[in-house]
């Protein structure tokens, strides 16, 4: 075939498929690579774009520089400004600071241990809080199961004390304990008991106070023992006399003073059941008297006999260091403990009264027992109320808080009397308690609860001290010749 179309189909058929289809894949590659570059080249113009608009409005800010504005404008003075340091109390800075230590009270008083959370020395004397103000009570209450280690700690508290002029006077001792300890500091510890020699007469004058005249203390000591017996009278009786019965006392009393040089008990208890017949003219008198008479004639020929019934063999010397009443032969008679205590507490107020008698540590131990009998326990809530008058501090002793529940019943007078023993405490150390004591305790004295929960693992000799509003955890120390003299467990620990 000749002429143009036979040249065009012999030039198309030149051309294969397999090429035209690499040139299409070519021309692909090309339009998609010159896609990327224009959409990167436009990334980078705006990021460029960013770049510069954020520059301009850095060099369009307009900035103090860093030593302040220069001249009057920098409102400074030629010197360094200096601020003085802020100095505050550790109980304002307590509450900014809730993880400060509490700083203590002072260094003033008797070195009792260590601060478990301060770890600094912890010092405690009633009477140097009072003078600063830190307490208006000088009481303590001390509670801590057997083996928590407080009776070691009252031990050491009022023996640390005679060093600093205080005196320590124990009113009722039921097993003895304190009897080593006022020997070994040059006191003495009187023994009352069935089948000692001992004798105390109820009807003694007593220590006579300075600054009184005959008078006075004529007027002081008929009062004292006129009080000294109805008390006797109402512990054995256990309940309150009646008028009638005071009178009886009265007259039986001025007629033993007016016709005896030595008054003795005895000689009471015969005017109250056989009155003079001048004063008893129609026979009432001995009516009135006969229940008195009948139960102060226990103390001088009945079961309590022995001890009441003559001249006092012994004598209260309140110039000694200490003086403390051994009642562990008397244990079982509760009545017989309750007089006993009755007549040294008639004692222990007298040497009260003289203005020279100085500051004292009067000491219950085993409170619990001394509380039941509402004669001793009104003496003591006399006591305790006026302490600072007295110049003493007087510390009651317990196993637990929950002893207080057992004086009286509830709602009683006996009640409220033993429940202000504690009111009138603003110092009360507690020691290890029970589980089932927790709830009691934190009642009694408003415990947090995280002091309540120290309580079950306090460890021996560690006790959580409230004074006032304030709280410590103390870990008491002893010298090694104070723990020989205090330990209560000789008996159970001696070799066999």
């Amino acid at each position: 075939m000749s002429g143009p179309d036979q040249t065009r189909l012999h030039s198309t058929a030149l051309v294969s498929p397999g090429r035209e289809k690499r040139r299409d894949r070519r021309t692909r590659r090309a339009a998609a690579a010159a896609r990327i570059a224009a959409d990167r080249d436009a990334r980078k113009t705006m990021e460029r774009t960013k770049a510069e608009a954020l520059q301009a409005e850095r060099r369009a800010t307009v900035v103090l520089p860093k030593a302040g504005e220069p001249g009057p404008a920098a409102l400074r003075t030629p010197g360094r400004l200096r601020i003085p340091k802020h100095q505050d109390t550790s109980a304002t800075l307590a509450g900014a600071y809730p993880f400060l230590a509490e700083g203590g009270l002072g260094s003033d008083g008797v070195f009792v241990g260590q601060d478990l959370y301060s770890g600094s020395s912890f010092v405690y004397d009633p009477w140097v809080l009072y003078a600063r103000g830190l307490i208006t009570a000088p009481n303590m209450v001390l509670a801590g199961i057997v083996g928590s280690g407080k009776s070691a700690l009252a031990k050491s508290l009022y023996t640390r004390s005679i060093p600093f002029g205080r005196r320590v006077y124990v009113p009722g001792d039921p097993k003895g304990e304190h009897t080593a300890v006022a020997e070994a500091v040059g006191g003495k510890a009187i023994a009352l008991g069935h089948g000692m020699t001992t004798r105390l007469n109820p009807l003694d004058e007593g220590h006579r106070p300075r600054g009184l005249d005959d008078v006075q203390w004529a007027a002081q000591v008929n009062a004292r023992r006129r009080d000294l017996v109805g008390a006797l009278a109402e512990t054995v009786l256990d309940r309150r006399l009646t008028p009638l019965e005071h009178t009886a006392v009265d007259v039986a009393l001025a007629d033993t003073v007016r016709t005896c040089q030595v008054p003795v008990l005895p000689m009471v208890v015969d005017r109250l059941l056989a009155p003079d017949t001048t004063a008893d003219i129609d026979g009432r008198l001995t009516d009135d008297g006969r229940l008195v008479g009948h139960a102060l004639r226990r103390l001088v020929a009945g079961d309590l006999a022995g001890l009441f019934d003559g001249p006092s063999t012994v004598r209260f010397d309140p110039s000694l260091p200490m003086i403390a009443l051994d009642l562990s032969r008397v244990t079982e008679n509760a009545t017989l403990i309750s007089v006993l205590m009755t007549c040294a507490s008639a004692w222990m107020e007298s040497a009260l009264l003289d203005p020279d008698g100085g500051q004292r540590w009067v000491v219950y131990d085993e409170a619990w027992r001394l509380m039941s009998h509402p004669a001793l326990l009104r003496r003591m809530d006399a006591h305790w109320r006026l302490a600072r008058h007295y110049g003493i501090a007087n510390m009651l002793i317990f196993h637990k808080l929950s002893d207080l529940d057992n004086v009286g019943d509830s709602g009683s007078a006996m009640r409220a009397l033993a429940s202000s023993l504690l009111a009138n405490a603003e110092t009360r150390v507690v020691y290890r308690q029970e589980s089932d004591q927790l709830g009691v305790t934190a009642a009694a004295l408003g415990l947090t609860g995280t002091e309540r929960s120290l309580l079950p693992t306090l460890g021996t000799g560690q006790g959580l001290w409230r004074i006032k509003d304030r709280s410590f955890v103390v870990q008491h120390q002893l010298h090694p010749a104070e723990l020989g003299l205090f330990d209560t467990t000789t008996r159970m620990t001696a070799a066999r």
